[in-house]
């Protein structure tokens, strides 16, 4: 049995254990305090997005329904397709151009958040469409001879599917078909072609070749005007009230793809990223509209009621800012528009096809590319004041006029290139002038004189001899 412990002994012990005591007191409360810092770091950095390496995450599948309404954003899914989706991501703050639209918002939920944004990458364009990589030595000799320095190359068209050496997955699994039928629409007939990934030509080594030669390679991407994949995809055509595909009249009895449907704007975007990926320096979309349409047919498509359902133009213009945030602003390679030339000078044929030349070029794509086509006027058009018997005859009067017409809207502040296309080939009867070099030159007097600078020449056949020199 031990020596019993002393007062003073039994004071200094409780002095200790006091000691001890505080000290834990005193730990803790500082793994507390840096608990509540660490906390408040963490949330700040989630806040603001991270750190600028950071790079947005995808999914890889959504689901659709063949019956569902397409343009109905809250329609049940029930088949799983592999069309991309987005997360949603923290990103900088981008400032539109357009303002706000909250039934658009509402429709399709907000524009997708970029992490950071690339400087675009102008290309100062002066071009020539080449079609799937046609007559490439002769135009490559052309451009060496000239000042063309840029090719426009079908990536996808509306008739051929996918054109170059595509690893799209979406797109393998589905069928190209060609369609036919009698000048009033009876006897429709579908032929399948093989597969919608058509691998007409190597795109990498296209864009070398271009590369190695001085030009620039432009991917051109046929939208919404696509027969093969409204035949793959009914649940993503255009339908009427009653649920029926639709075949356009004025558009050869093609079916379209509701503009509409961000399940067509996913692949449209992923076909452009591939492509950059491979090389291309800049992305064109063509068909980026609404289907022309018969009154007289009866034709009347259905997207939804009207006080819940945004207009055509919204849609046009919702999607080509979604491809800017999803592929011009985290890479800087630039996303251009083609649009009818005569949304310059009328506004109802543009609300009819969702092109409106005042808001396409506010949002945000680097160039809008009009297509002035005297032929394509009817006869006695009046642009500008001035009214043209027979359109094809006037290249200069049609092109300057046009641009003119167009020209307060083009020079709002922010608004895009004005980057117009050349008529470069002929059509036959006598309302009609064969194009050569002069009447091809006179057209680009016009776009310099109108004030721009940039022009592409079309000609479907890519055949520019006595043309262009």
């Amino acid at each position: 049995m031990g020596t019993p412990l002393t007062k003073q002994e039994k004071l200094g012990r409780i002095r200790l254990l006091r000691k001890i005591i505080f000290g834990l007191f005193g730990l803790c409360a500082i793994l507390f305090v840096a608990d509540i810092i660490c906390g408040i770091v963490l949330i700040v950095k989630h806040a603001t997005g991270g750190s600028a390496k950071s790079t947005p995450t995808t999914t890889t599948t959504v689901a659709v329904s063949e019956t569902m309404d397409s343009s109905d954003p809250s329609a049940s899914e029930t088949e799983e397709t592999t069309t991309p989706s987005e997360t949603t991501i923290a990103g900088v703050d981008i400032k539109e151009k357009l303002p706000a639209n909250d039934l658009a918002e509402t429709y399709w939920g907000p524009l997708p958040a970029v992490a950071q944004v690339k400087e675009v990458q102008h290309n100062a364009v002066k071009g020539v469409y080449v079609a799937a990589a046609m007559r490439m030595d002769n135009n490559i000799e052309l451009a060496k001879k000239t000042d063309i320095n840029s090719f426009v190359i079908d990536l996808k068209d509306e008739g051929g599917g996918i054109l170059f050496n595509s690893d799209n997955e979406f797109a393998k699994d589905m069928k190209l078909y060609s369609f036919k039928c009698d000048k009033d629409g009876s006897n429709k007939q579908w032929n399948e072609k093989g597969s919608y990934i058509q691998a007409a030509y190597n795109l990498e080594n296209v864009v070398q070749k271009c590369h190695d030669n001085g030009i620039k390679v432009i991917g051109r991407i046929v939208c919404f005007n696509d027969l093969s994949l409204a035949k793959n995809h009914p649940e993503m055509a255009i339908k009427d009230a009653s649920g029926n595909i639709m075949h356009f009249r004025l558009e050869g009895y093609h079916q379209f793809v509701s503009p509409y449907d961000k399940r067509v704007w996913d692949f449209l975007i992923d076909i452009a990223n591939e492509a950059i990926a491979k090389g291309v320096d800049e992305i064109q979309f063509d068909y980026v509209r609404f289907p022309t349409i018969s009154t007289k047919g009866g034709e009347k498509p259905f997207f939804g009621e009207e006080s819940t359902t945004p207009t055509r133009i919204d849609a046009i213009n919702r999607f080509l800012q979604t491809a800017r945030r999803k592929i011009q602003d985290p890479t800087g390679v630039p996303i251009t528009a083609d649009v009818f030339g005569i949304i310059l000078s009328s506004e109802l044929d543009g609300k009819l096809i969702g092109q409106g030349w005042n808001t396409v070029g506010l949002t945000g794509v680097d160039a809008v590319c009009p297509m002035l086509y005297p032929s394509h006027y009817a006869l006695n058009t009046s642009l500008n004041g001035k009214t043209f018997d027979k359109p094809d005859f006037y290249p200069y009067e049609v092109m300057y006029n046009a641009l003119l017409a167009g020209k307060t809207s083009a020079s709002q502040e922010g608004y895009a290139v004005v980057r117009p296309y050349v008529q470069a080939f002929s059509y036959s009867g006598s309302n009609y002038q064969n194009y050569t070099v002069d009447q091809v030159k006179q057209e680009i007097k016009a776009i310099y004189d109108a004030g721009y600078t940039e022009w592409i020449l079309w000609n479907a056949a890519a055949k520019y001899d006595n043309r262009y020199n």
